[in-house]
């Protein structure tokens, strides 16, 4: 599903992070309420990843005001777990320049399933993944693999302009 969400979506489900890198991380989703949100579901050795979402979650922090569009990665791990750990993620945020806030998904915790919570809870596909929550709380767009920039900053800017609580 790769458009809005009309009418408005289900309220989205609470992140579930391990841990957070990087400055700026919220207490929670909900105290975000009155900005859109943007959460980019990555895992770093994926190629539609580093060469597409990551890419394009940097121009959107970079294309809209803070106070506006909130940006955060979410790095969900449901493969090759051994070789994407911590310390490798910080080492490629660092490289990529990554100004955003980024979740580590906090891992499966029933042994017969490797798809870590986050992700569980929104039903994703895969990654990448964008995830856009209105200023409301609900989730609006949930869209799995590569997207052109026009239809998500066209997406973003009409979450933007409807009305509804601000920060």
């Amino acid at each position: 599903m790769n458009a809005l969400l009309d009418p408005p979506g289900r309220p989205a489900p609470p992140l579930q992070v391990a841990s957070w890198l990087g400055a700026g991380a919220p207490d929670s989703l909900a105290a975000l309420r009155g900005r859109v949100v943007a959460i980019h579901a990555f895992q770093l050795l994926c190629p539609g990843c580093v060469h597409h979402g990551v890419p394009q979650a940097k121009r959107m922090r970079e294309m809209f005001p803070e106070r506006d569009l909130v940006v955060l990665g979410l790095h969900t791990v449901f493969e090759h777990h051994d070789a994407m750990g911590p310390a490798v993620l910080r080492a490629f945020l660092h490289e990529n320049r990554i100004a955003f806030p980024v979740g580590i998904d906090q891992p499966s915790d029933d042994a017969g399933n490797p798809i870590p919570l986050t992700m569980r809870a929104y039903g994703m596909r895969g990654t990448p993944t964008l995830l856009l929550v209105d200023r409301r709380g609900d989730l609006r767009r949930h869209a799995f693999g590569a997207e052109e920039d026009m239809a998500v900053g066209a997406a973003i800017g009409a979450l933007l302009a409807e009305a509804g609580p601000r920060a």
